[in-house]
């Protein structure tokens, strides 16, 4: 039987990369809309050579205008005459016949983009208020000079009219007389009602910030309850921080103008009841231990103060004997025995300081010129 010679098998494309499928081959349609592509492309190529040929021809460019040459190419004298100016060249001498003859071109000229907003300012008719600022008569473009103001009456207003549009947007803010909102007869559930007596007259405005629907009777009857507390009263009657104080959903406020300056911020008014419910109930636990905390904190200031007042006192006297010694040695004394006055001949008299109390509570003076020290009981 005659062996059978092996044979080497087409070659197969292959993949490009890992998990990547082979190139299928173009179809018929797809070579014919390559072919048409390219032979568009290729004219037009062709079209836009000719066009170019045709303009850096000599003929062409004596009568094509200067703005068709590129730029670094050189204009024939054929091309540059007095009767072809473009129109947008800015020149003074040109005249027009049609126009005027007081007319001025630079007039045509329009400014650039970024210059239309632009105010040019006469300073020799301007006043000069010695501050660096204009008034509104010298700037008429400023808008919030001449903006009206909310507390100012409009001219187009009569006094009583200015009045009643005043008193109208009192009452919108306080939301009472005409901005009260309606109570409805059909749904008297829904109506809401002072939380002490039951009473439909209740003030919207505490409900709106504090929602605490509250009458003006029951705030004067029950001041231990709907009294206002400042942010000072709060923060040390209390010992709340700022953090909680600012925190509108844990304890609203209402604004009202600084009584002290007007310039100053708002003051921040707080609702005694729920100062207290979050101070006593939620933060210290207890009345108890706010009083606990209190103390503490009084005990604490009053032993830093003391502290302060002592090493003060310890500072003075070290710098008195300080004082005394050198002045003793500038007298020519070397020394002296004790109770003898520094610095001179004769019996020392002592100049006693004011009691202070040590440790054990009994009341210490102390000579300013010597440092002696003297306890003191009191009978």
């Amino acid at each position: 039987m005659a062996s059978e010679r092996p044979s080497t098998p087409p070659p197969q494309p292959t993949a490009t990369g890992a998990g990547t499928l082979p190139r299928t081959p173009l179809t018929p349609e797809q070579v014919k809309r390559i072919e048409i592509n390219r032979l568009k492309a290729k004219a037009l190529r062709d079209q836009r050579e000719a066009v170019s040929t045709k303009q850096n021809s000599p003929s062409s460019l004596r009568q094509s205008d200067s703005s068709n040459f590129s730029a670094g190419q050189k204009r024939p004298n054929a091309a540059i005459s007095s009767s072809n100016v473009p129109s947008t060249l800015r020149d003074g001498r040109n005249k027009d016949a049609a126009k005027p003859s007081g007319f001025r071109p630079l007039d045509e000229i329009q400014p650039a983009r970024n210059f239309t907003k632009y105010v040019e300012y006469d300073f020799s008719k301007m006043t000069d208020t010695k501050g660096g600022f204009l008034t509104a008569e010298d700037d008429p473009h400023n808008k919030a000079l001449h903006a009206p103001s909310a507390e100012e009456k409009p001219a187009h207003m009569t006094l009583k009219e200015w009045e009643r549009h005043q008193l109208l947007r009192s009452l919108r803010n306080r939301r009472e007389g005409p901005f009260e909102p309606g109570l409805s007869v059909l749904k008297k559930e829904e109506n809401k009602t002072c939380r002490e007596c039951d009473s439909l007259e209740i003030d919207w405005k505490w409900d709106e910030i504090f929602s605490c629907a509250i009458c003006n009777t029951c705030k004067e009857k029950f001041p231990e309850k709907y009294s206002l507390l400042t942010k000072t009263e709060a923060r040390e009657d209390y010992l709340l921080t700022d953090p909680e104080l600012k925190d509108e959903e844990l304890l609203p406020h209402l604004e009202r103008p600084n009584p002290h300056k007007s310039t100053w911020n708002n003051m921040m008014l707080f609702l005694r009841y729920q100062v207290e419910e979050y101070a006593i109930n939620k933060k210290w636990g207890s009345a108890e231990a706010l009083d606990e905390e209190f103390n503490r904190r009084e005990t604490d200031k009053k032993r830093r103060k003391e502290d302060k007042f002592k090493s003060k006192l310890q500072e003075l006297k070290k710098k008195t004997r300080v004082d005394a010694y050198r002045r003793s040695r500038k007298a020519g004394g070397g020394g002296g025995a004790f109770g003898d006055e520094i610095g001179r001949s004769g019996k020392h008299v002592h100049t006693w300081g004011r009691a202070v109390e040590n440790d054990e509570g009994v009341g210490v003076k102390t000579c300013v010129d010597c440092g002696m020290e003297v306890e003191e009981l009191e009978f």
